[in-house]
C-alpha cells in the first residue's frame, strides 16, 4: 500500500503542476488579465447560472471577503455582474455578463479539446471510470 500511495502522490504532484501551467494558458484565454485561479470562480457561475456570493463561497470554501474581492476583479474586466437579489434586497445575485460566457465557453472548448486529444486512445469504459474515479478522490479529499 505504501508504494501506491508514493504512486498516487508522484502522478498527483505531477498533474498538479500540469494544471497550474494550463490554468495561466486558460485564463489568458478568457482575458489577458484574468487570474488563473479565476477560471474556476468562471466555472461554477457558468454551471449555475445565477448565484449569491454566500453561496458560492460555501462551495468553494473560501471567505466571503476573499471571494468578494475576486469578484469584483471579474467584474472590473466585464465578465461578472452582480444583480439584486430578488428574494433579498441585502443580497446580489452574480453571473457571468455576455461577454463572460462567450468567452468562457470559447476557452472552455479550447480545453476540452486539449482533454479529448489525450484520451482519445483510451477505452470508454476507460475514460469513464477515470472521471468516476477523479470524481470520487475529489469528494473524499
Amino acid at each position: 500500500m505504501d508504494e501506491s500511495l508514493r504512486a498516487v502522490e508522484h502522478e498527483l504532484t505531477a498533474l498538479l503542476r500540469r494544471g497550474r501551467a494550463l490554468s495561466w494558458e486558460i485564463a489568458r484565454e478568457v482575458h489577458p488579465n484574468l487570474e488563473p485561479n479565476a477560471y474556476g470562480l468562471l466555472l461554477w457561475l457558468r454551471r449555475s447560472g445565477s448565484t449569491r456570493l454566500t453561496d458560492l463561497a460555501g462551495k468553494l470554501g473560501i471567505g466571503k471577503g476573499t471571494l468578494s474581492r475576486q469578484i469584483g476583479g471579474l467584474e472590473a474586466l466585464g465578465l461578472v455582474r452582480r444583480d439584486p437579489d430578488p428574494t433579498d434586497r441585502r443580497a446580489a445575485q452574480l453571473s457571468l455578463t455576455e461577454e463572460g460566457t462567450r468567452r468562457f465557453d470559447a476557452a472552455r472548448a479550447a480545453r476540452l479539446g486539449q482533454i479529448r486529444r489525450s484520451l482519445e486512445s483510451w477505452p470508454k469504459q476507460d475514460v469513464e471510470d477515470f472521471a468516476r474515479l477523479m470524481h470520487r478522490f475529489n469528494e473524499t479529499f
